[in-house]
């Protein structure tokens, strides 16, 4: 299957039409590329807050309370461009009101024959925490997508092994991960992160991100980085990892990910990190003199 990720412009939408249109030209290029799978930013629904007043849109909480409006349409919108293109669609985030003026950052995942699920963002960044409005997500969630086994991490998320690697164990090949990132050192960490996840669990990693500047919106003011799709750095794939990536203007990447050839390259692998993984598990640490004649051991596994 084809997967497609966006390096998405951030822009003024007027209203919701103009942005619902905006968003099925967009998927269209990427359905007209053969995509099958089309994955948008991390806080992409926070562009619809240029239709709101300066006061709304140039403050956090006030852009978030006044999305709620929107939330219906916006499920509306992607469910129906998924059945309409079909295609499976992970239209980036919406920040969700889930109670007590709190909001979840959740990233969902329309299916053309209507399945509706979500991922939200289980780890906070530095700046999410300081808003004091946004919550942490408390479960992971995998999706069937043509017979195959599809995550999602949302940005920070895809920078902690164990939770992608509990999806791995779940059976997920393909993990999407829609980014936003204001820095270069944001963009390398999202990057580096992806590489990881695709080298010890020698699956595919497809990361979106936001381009532009929104100098009207505290969230997206300033956007790095390329959308790109990562394999393992093994036979039969880039040394590099890098499958495709976004370069100057372009919208999307995209690039075939062959999940059964994924996994007979298994066995002319040279290296086996996804299934060498617990011979990492040293539970002892020794402490040995240092001295010139005292040469310290590896460490070793505990004797059961």
């Amino acid at each position: 299957m084809r997967v497609a990720v966006a390096k998405y412009p951030i822009g003024m939408p007027a209203s919701f039409d103009d942005f619902a249109r905006r968003q099925e030209a967009c998927l269209r290029q990427a359905r007209e590329l053969g995509a099958r799978i089309a994955v948008l930013p991390e806080y992409l629904s926070l562009e619809l807050a240029a239709g709101f007043s300066p006061e709304v849109h140039g403050d956090l909480a006030a852009s978030l309370a006044a999305l709620q409006a929107w939330r219906g349409a916006w499920c509306e919108l992607y469910g129906r461009l998924a059945r309409k293109l079909d295609m499976y669609l992970v239209p980036g985030t919406f920040l969700l009101d889930v109670g007590s003026g709190r909001y979840r950052n959740r990233a969902d995942w329309f299916a053309p024959n209507g399945v509706h699920g979500w991922q939200d963002k289980l780890q906070l960044t530095g700046y999410e925490k300081q808003s004091g409005i946004i919550e942490p997500g408390d479960a992971l969630h995998g999706f069937d997508c043509d017979g195959h086994r599809v995550g999602i991490a949302v940005c920070y998320d895809v920078e902690f092994p164990l939770p992608v690697r509990a999806q791995f164990e779940a059976g997920i090949r393909l993990l999407l991960v829609p980014s936003c990132t204001d820095t270069a050192a944001g963009a390398t960490r999202v990057r580096i992160g992806c590489l990881a996840r695709a080298l010890e669990n020698r699956f595919f990693v497809a990361q979106a991100v936001t381009a532009g500047e929104a100098p009207w919106s505290p969230a997206l003011d300033v956007n790095t980085g390329e959308a790109t799709l990562y394999a393992p750095m093994d036979h039969g794939f880039p040394a590099d990892g890098i499958l495709a990536a976004t370069q100057g203007d372009a919208l999307w990447a995209c690039h075939e990910v062959d999940v059964a050839r994924l996994e007979l390259s298994r066995a002319q692998a040279q290296v086996d990190n996804d299934r060498d993984w617990p011979n990492q598990l040293v539970t002892t640490l020794q402490h040995w003199p240092e001295g010139p004649d005292v040469v310290a051991p590896r460490c070793e596994p505990a004797s059961a």
